[in-house]
């Protein structure tokens, strides 16, 4: 018993440690005590403080005219907003204020103005706002500020499940003529598939027929349909002009100030997340559309659970790896600005495996609208090149990565190539040229032939190689569009994996003839400006192997034989690759016999034949009655050169003279008179490396045996 008393009882030193701990608690204790009084005591005594009181706290009907009070503290608050931006709590504040109407209509306005946020904005705040519209005090120039303020700071605000949970409210202000297009900019951010219902679909259909095909319907309607096309069976216009303006009112001029005068770091992922520029009112364009935001979430928290629908929501920033994205695939919280997706590869590796429409569409429309300010609109303004070079590079290594292109890309690219000079980033331009999906044949003319053809013959042997490089990768991604979209009736082929649009096998033909033949009009009469070109003809031989692999390759029953005014250039070629490359391709399309082509296709491969193997193997150049070019016997003779039909032979070619005179001089080395007569064709041919003659040769020509053209030896260490 003693011991345990011992034990229960603390000793003298014991007690005397315990009672200093005490006493060490409570002094620490008041410390913070004093601390926090005198904390707010200096609230109390904050002039802005004071303000935020005062309107928090006004009565209903207090009198503006005459109310210097209510003068001194709303200049207070104007002061602190437009400096260093408000705190959330103050936007609370003041927003409650302006939107309750309880000084009247008169200051509403002007509190809206000054409405700039420090970090972010209060989405309790902004839904308490959205339901003061119902009242029906509100003026409908206020009511449409207030809609231009929401969504000048949507990105800022701080969550959007509660404004999503009043989307039915949101839509009931849609019947108002003046509300209607901030209304459907604001539904068109807030959309989820379960928000698309039956009688909403009818209401923007009844809206439409008595407002007409609005942009802003349409663009809404759209994203309904991408959600859910079995209630939307009107056809949208597969190229709209923009249907939501980027209102460039004095919020993010003033943001913009702010975030340079306060240089911190919360007001720097303001400046990414809103584009804006230096003026407000300037009306030239300053270009600032082209810098990709940085990737941030939308709600600006780590990954939570939504308590209405219990759905993990996972921001897109927080991601770092594809192995995590795969994990949190249907958890994805998408960014503030689709723009930045850009920018991330995990970000594009989710486009690329969930295929969500939704975000493509959002994307499309911030792409578009960068494009179109920064190069269409540009009221003369020069390029600034450095930043237009960065972003579209980074935009097609982007369309490399998901192997197709954006739509907005396209239809900017439509209107940009009638007020090109060529010359302006000609790299970026032509690669996404190449990327443009499959035009219907009705409208390639108009849409592509017409400035290009334009552009060609005006600009230099540089231009027309990449153009007609250009229209070469178009064609192959054509192609790889239909091998991989094709369905396996052969009926109709997708276009595009994230689009609907189909087009008959037969169309999709029409329009790859259109281009092959564009392409031989383009080569035919670029080769006779440029002097039958070597690095020109280069890229039309590139383009007629594609045209080649169109059903070799690519499985599509099309044939199309080059036009005459590249076959010839080519057959008569000064350079042996040329040559050797058109041997390559007639011999290619020797194999094209498994489906029915037409006689006129056949006509024409016979003649070209016919002409090669007279022109290179048999010494008959001028001596076929239905070649393409005729001379006349006079004139041969005129020539005084002998023996004409043999001048194009392989031994005298232009192109195989220096080869074949190499080829006489280690066959002969002592000989000092040049003979090539003596060279036997078939063993000079036989020792060459053009191996598309080689191959050309063997399907067509029929050799003798080897004792018959045999020839002195050659040493094995000097074949060629």
């Amino acid at each position: 018993m003693a011991t345990n008393a011992n034990l229960s009882e603390p000793s003298d030193s014991e007690q005397s440690s315990l009672n200093d701990g005490n006493l060490s608690s409570q002094s620490s204790n008041r410390s913070l005590r004093v601390a926090e009084k005198e904390r707010r005591k200096n609230e109390a005594e904050d002039p802005f403080v004071l303000a935020l009181k005062y309107f928090a706290d006004v009565e209903a009907g207090t009198p503006v005219c005459g109310n210097d009070e209510v003068e001194r503290n709303l200049v207070l608050v104007e002061k602190v907003a437009y400096h260093k931006g408000l705190p959330p709590e103050a936007v609370s504040v003041m927003l409650e204020f302006a939107m309750s109407l309880r000084m009247g209509t008169t200051l509403c306005p002007r509190v809206l103005k000054c409405m700039i946020p420090a970090t972010m904005v209060p989405q309790k705040a902004v839904v308490r706002a959205v339901v003061w519209l119902s009242v029906g005090k509100i003026p409908i120039s206020t009511q449409v500020l207030f809609l231009k303020w929401v969504l000048t700071m949507f990105d800022l605000i701080d969550g959007k499940e509660q404004l999503r949970a009043i989307y039915g409210f949101i839509f009931s202000f849609i019947t108002d003529e003046n509300l209607c297009p901030f209304i459907c900019h604001l539904l068109y951010l807030l959309t989820r598939k379960e928000n698309v219902r039956v009688y909403r679909v009818r209401k923007l259909l009844e809206l439409q027929s008595k407002l007409g095909r609005q942009p802003f319907l349409l663009h809404l309607l759209s994203l309904y349909k991408v959600f859910c096309p079995e209630l939307v069976t009107l056809s949208i216009p597969s190229r709209m002009r923009s249907g939501f303006r980027n209102h460039s009112l004095p919020w993010k001029s003033t943001l913009i100030r702010m975030v340079k005068r306060n240089d911190s770091q919360v007001a720097s992922s303001i400046s990414l997340a809103l584009s804006v520029k230096d003026k407000a009112g300037s009306r030239k364009r300053k270009h600032n559309h082209l810098q990709i935001p940085a990737l941030h979430s939308v709600v600006n928290k780590p990954a939570q659970a939504d308590p209405s629908s219990i759905r993990k929501v996972v921001p897109l920033l927080q991601l770092n790896s594809f192995a995590q994205l795969l994990e949190n695939m249907h958890h994805v919280e998408l960014p503030a600005q689709m723009g930045s997706l850009l920018g991330s590869s995990v970000a594009l590796q989710y486009l690329d495996c969930v295929q969500d429409e939704s975000a493509l569409l959002r994307l499309n429309f911030w792409l578009g609208y960068a494009l179109h300010e920064e190069f269409l609109f540009c009221d003369g303004v020069t390029h600034n090149s450095e930043e237009s070079l960065q972003f579209l590079n980074k935009l097609l290594s982007t369309q490399h990565f998901l192997q197709e292109g954006f739509s907005s890309s396209e239809v900017f690219l439509y209107k940009f190539l009638n007020i090109w000079d060529g010359s302006f980033l000609r790299p970026q331009i032509l690669g996404l040229l190449s990327n443009i999906p499959v035009v219907p044949s009705s409208q390639i003319g108009q849409l592509l032939f017409q400035p290009l053809m334009q552009l060609f013959f005006t600009s230099s042997i540089f231009f027309k190689c990449g153009l007609i490089d250009c229209l070469n990768n178009m064609l192959l991604r054509w192609l790889t569009w239909h091998s991989v979209y094709a369905l396996e009736d052969d009926l109709d082929i997708s276009l595009n994996s994230h689009t609907s649009v189909n087009m008959t096998l037969s169309g999709f033909k029409d329009s790859v003839i259109e281009l092959i033949h564009f392409v031989g009009r383009l080569a035919s009469v670029g080769l006779q400006l440029e002097g039958c070109h070597t690095l020109l003809l280069s890229f039309v031989l590139d383009f007629y192997e594609t045209v080649c692999d169109t059903f070799l390759k690519y499985g599509l029953p099309l044939v199309v034989m080059p036009p005459a005014g590249v076959f010839y250039p080519a057959l008569l070629a000064t350079d042996p690759v040329s040559v050797d490359r058109l041997a390559y391709i007639m011999y290619r399309y020797i194999f094209l016999q498994a489906f029915h082509i037409s006689r006129q296709t056949f006509r024409e491969f016979n003649h070209y034949i016919i002409i090669m193997v007279n022109c290179l193997w048999n010494s008959r150049m001028f001596q076929t009655s239905n070649l393409d070019m005729k001379l006349g016997e006079e004139l041969l003779l005129r020539s005084k050169v002998p023996q004409c039909g043999a001048r194009f032979s392989f031994i005298h070619h232009p192109a195989f003279m220096s080869y074949a005179i190499d080829f006489h001089q280690r066959c002969w080395p002592g000989r000092k008179d040049v003979d090539l007569d003596s060279i036997k064709q078939m063993l000079f041919e036989r020792r060459s490396r053009w191996d598309g003659l080689q191959q050309f040769v063997q399907s067509n020509v029929s050799w003798k045996t080897a004792a018959e053209v045999r020839c002195p030896d050659v040493p094995s260490s000097q074949e060629s």
